[in-house]
């Protein structure tokens, strides 16, 4: 069974740093780009970071580019958010998704981020 588990959200004060994990399993995870997105009941989903099947491109939102670091050990099959400075904005529940031609996506369950002092 394909799955994602999602870890690491935490309650933390504004500045602070957070790392994501996510769990890979019941696929081949080295041929999925991963994707890490966040949701908001306000601001509805948003694509966050993306790293390519081998790790050697990554792209971010601008709202987070040059904080966030996404990063992924295929030996592992794990895939990582690094986020610093985080801001309230910043607040969501943050989800692991895989994605690769031909077959259907892949999502995990959340986890919930939250940046307020």
């Amino acid at each position: 069974q394909r799955q994602l588990v999602e870890s690491g959200g935490d309650l933390v004060q504004p500045g602070e740093s957070l790392r994501l994990s996510c769990a890979a399993s019941g696929f081949r995870f080295s041929y999925y780009t991963m994707n890490w997105y966040r949701q908001t009941p306000n601001k509805g989903r948003e694509l966050v970071a993306t790293i390519s099947t081998g790790g050697g491109d990554t792209n971010y939102a601008d709202s987070v580019k040059g904080r966030f670091t996404i990063s992924r050990d295929n030996s592992k099959n794990m895939v990582y958010l690094v986020m610093n400075d985080l801001k309230p904005e910043d607040t969501a529940v943050y989800y692991c998704h895989a994605t690769s031609e031909d077959t259907p996506d892949i999502w995990g369950q959340g986890t919930q981020v939250t940046v307020s002092s």
